[in-house]
């Protein structure tokens, strides 16, 4: 367990002295510092789990620096020291949120008793939160955030293909939700009490996919020392969550597809095939038709995974989902980093509209959790937030000229027309006044995906 560090804090050498011995000798890591103003430049640039302070200092009282440090430093557990102990300053203390007053000469034997106990409540309260953020996490994954029409169309597919055992392909840009829409499916599907399995397939080595997916026995190769399940036998009668799809190598799509079809699969190393129950839903955030275009997905493969496809639309085209989103991710992070924001200045929900948000909810989050660092109050405002949403100047609004103005104004009304039309193109280009080849030809010219 890594050692707890405390930081003492009083205008007396010897003190400090005789504190740090008996502290380091109990195992703890300690600093001292000689006034209020040193503490907190060394809290500032260490925070220690522990301060020790005397309440009487030539440069103020430790009720003054323990005030600062709840507000600097909210998880740090303080004792306050004194030799002018009355009932009067230890309720004090003890108010200004103090753990706990002890009076000079302190006891070698109360001293560490305090610091355990003030220690143990720090690590309950630490267990505690950590707790709270799962929990927030947990709610995450039963309730996805978002009512915009684009995201019901969403969670309309996900309701009719989750009772089905047809395998399912996602598609979306990276941090708008892939594995969470497959967890829905999963957990509104037959076999929710069994087994969901994510596997990223562009996170293992090449040399091993097969050998993870599909299992071994003892001596297949070199260092296999016994026979290991594959992903496909452990999530037996459950799901089998395949994200990055595109990454398994050509010569493994092969064995994938068989899997599939055939609902057996053989491990390396075995002539006996095995009978699996296993649900598929793949996810890639590549055009699987241009992989297969150019040579690197096998079509069959491909049409046997998109059965059914979902594709999740990015955060630029669902603005009305970012306030709920928001609010959630204050919820999720007053848990985690012991705040209590209330939400988020109107300013700032207007700035995140006109953002393109490349990394989607991911980036959201992201944004957020750092905005809720940087925010001492209870709502966060756009100081808070990079500089990338601050409003922009009249002169910044026209940056590229009459060109970039009026490409702007054409990728927006076309997210617009998509969104209005839930993601038809035909109704989408219906809308816009032009025909559906060039309304395709357009998003091509702006960026904008056109995914299935």
């Amino acid at each position: 367990m890594q050692e707890k560090s405390i930081l003492i804090v009083d205008d007396e050498e010897s003190v400090r002295d005789s504190l740090e011995r008996v502290l380091r000798k109990a195992g703890y890591f300690t600093r001292s510092a000689g006034s209020g103003e040193e503490a907190l430049t060394l809290m500032a640039a260490a925070a220690a789990d522990l301060v020790l302070t005397d309440l009487r200092m030539p440069d103020g009282d430790g009720i003054s620096l323990l005030k600062s440090l709840r507000k600097k430093f909210p998880d740090v557990e303080v004792i306050v020291l004194t030799g002018y102990g009355t009932i009067e300053t230890a309720v004090e203390a003890i108010k200004e949120g103090a753990y706990d007053f002890i009076t000079k000469p302190p006891k070698k034997a109360v001293i560490l008793s305090t610091v355990e106990r003030a220690i143990e409540r720090q690590n309950l309260a630490q267990e505690n939160k950590y707790l709270k953020a799962q929990l927030g996490r947990g709610e995450f994954f039963e309730e996805i955030i978002g009512k915009s029409q684009p995201f019901n169309l969403v969670m309309q597919m996900v309701e009719r293909v989750a009772p089905l055992i047809s395998t399912v392909l996602i598609t979306g840009e990276s941090g708008t939700g892939k594995e969470l829409i497959a967890r829905a499916i999963h957990r509104k599907s037959p076999r929710a009490k069994n087994r969901f399995i994510p596997v990223n397939s562009a996170a293992i080595p090449e040399n091993l996919i097969e050998s993870e997916l599909f299992g071994h026995v003892k001596g297949a190769f070199t260092g296999a020392m016994r026979d290991k399940q594959g992903l496909f036998k452990v999530a037996d009668g459950g799901t089998l969550f395949l994200d990055e799809i595109s990454s398994v190598p050509l010569n493994l799509q092969v064995k994938l597809l068989r899997a599939i079809e055939q609902k057996e699969i053989l491990a390396v190393g075995s002539t006996r095939p095995e009978i699996i129950d296993v649900r598929i839903i793949a996810a890639t955030n590549k055009d699987l038709v241009e992989e297969v275009t150019l040579g690197n997905f096998r079509e069959d493969l491909y049409y046997r995974l998109n059965v059914v496809g979902i594709n999740i639309p990015p955060l630029r085209e669902r603005l009305d989902d970012i306030p709920e989103l928001v609010n959630h991710f204050i919820k999720v992070y007053n848990a985690q980093l012991s705040k209590q924001i209330r939400g988020a200045d109107e300013a700032v929900l207007n700035a995140f509209k006109t953002y393109e948000w490349k990394g989607n909810v991911r980036e959201l989050e992201n944004v957020v959790e750092r905005a809720m660092i940087m925010c001492d109050s209870d709502l966060l405002q756009l100081s808070h937030f990079p500089p990338m949403f601050l409003i922009k100047t009249p002169s910044e609004e026209v940056e590229g000229g009459l060109k970039g103005s009026v490409r702007k104004f054409e990728r927006d009304a076309i997210f617009k027309a998509l969104q209005a039309a839930g993601q038809d193109k035909s109704k989408a280009a219906g809308l816009l006044g032009m025909s559906l080849s060039t309304l395709y030809r357009k998003m091509a010219e702006l960026g904008i995906p056109s995914k299935e």
